[in-house]
């Protein structure tokens, strides 16, 4: 087994403590990797630290007209057909960037956590989430992530339950 296959097992086994003792509550920030040790230092950066970034995204959608949120797994695809039945649209598309970049005026572009019910917009969570213990998504920025249990997402921002993943 090579060195770095060897540190993933063992992280890998390191992982549900970690997880265990952090607050349900959790501010992450998205790791910065330096090319040399040098940069490192200049940064007053010093050892190895591995980080995975465990994160469901939020999608933003057009529903006949209508932008709309979608939240699943990171990994996963909006399967459209399906958000149409779901949700009764006859239309659904990604949304542009141009079509929702101003509603999120204090979030980056791409980066606006999935409370689309505090800027008037409807909120869909793929079923596969609602079973997890915790939901982790962007913060407003490209670079920190907030996790959080999903029952209390559940509860502040009421999401439609929908099958959405191919």
């Amino acid at each position: 087994m090579s060195a770095a296959a060897t540190l993933q097992e063992h992280w890998l086994a390191l992982w549900p403590e970690a997880l265990a003792s952090w607050s349900p509550y959790t501010m992450l920030r998205e790791p910065t990797f330096y090319e040399s040790d040098q940069e490192a230092a200049a940064q007053q950066m010093s050892g190895q630290i591995a980080a995975i970034r465990l994160l469901d995204q939020t999608v933003m959608v057009n529903l006949d007209g209508r932008l709309a949120m979608v939240v699943l797994p990171a990994a996963r695809r909006v399967n459209f057909g399906r958000l149409c039945r779901e949700t009764g649209a006859q239309d659904a598309e990604l949304a542009t960037e141009e079509e929702f970049r101003d509603l999120f005026p204090d979030c980056e572009v791409g980066a606006m956590p999935p409370f689309g019910n505090l800027y008037g917009l409807e909120v869909y969570v793929d079923e596969s989430l609602v079973s997890d213990a915790d939901i982790a998504f962007n913060a407003g920025t490209h670079t920190e992530i907030v996790r959080m249990p999903y029952s209390e997402f559940e509860r502040v921002v009421a999401p439609h339950h929908v099958h959405l993943m191919h």
